[in-house]
């Protein structure tokens, strides 16, 4: 019968932890194909109308990893009609899928406010899907520079 040391114990759970903390094994990036699966995957099939969203978002980003986006949707908010999610996907994120926020409409307005962070200049997606099955789009590209240099 072979005994476990203390030390072998300790390396599994420190091993067991850091998969615990991140979900999966990181990836190093992602690719536009990544980004279209998750839209894809949100549209349900759905061809997205383009418009009726309002991204503000800098072109110009010093730091990815708090770069300031503000999301309004153009749209009613009546029991009737109205948005019932939004999502951001970012194309070049190890994770393109940045956001996702639910809505009813006691929300009073489709409209949030948040920091992403970015893994590097890209086109960053915004979706909206509404009770009526339609979904909404629109798309702004951010340069991310590094260390503040914008050249």
């Amino acid at each position: 019968m072979k005994y476990v040391s203390r030390r072998e114990v300790l390396a599994l759970a420190t091993q067991l932890m850091a998969i615990a903390i991140t979900g999966t094994p990181s990836r190093a990036h992602s690719a536009p194909a990544d980004a279209a699966a998750e839209i894809a995957k949100f549209a349900a099939g759905v061809v997205p109308e383009v418009g009726k969203i309002t991204i503000d978002l800098p072109e110009i980003a010093e730091n990815g990893n708090a770069v300031p986006l503000a999301v309004d949707v153009d749209y009613p908010m009546t029991p009737e009609s109205h948005v019932v999610e939004v999502l951001v996907v970012a194309e070049a994120n190890p994770w393109p899928r940045v956001a996702r926020f639910h809505f009813t409409p006691m929300s009073g307005r489709a409209m949030v406010a948040t920091r992403i962070r970015l893994a590097g200049t890209q086109t960053i997606h915004v979706l909206a899907k509404t009770n009526r099955k339609r979904i909404l789009m629109a798309q702004r590209r951010v340069k991310v520079t590094i260390g503040g240099c914008g050249g």
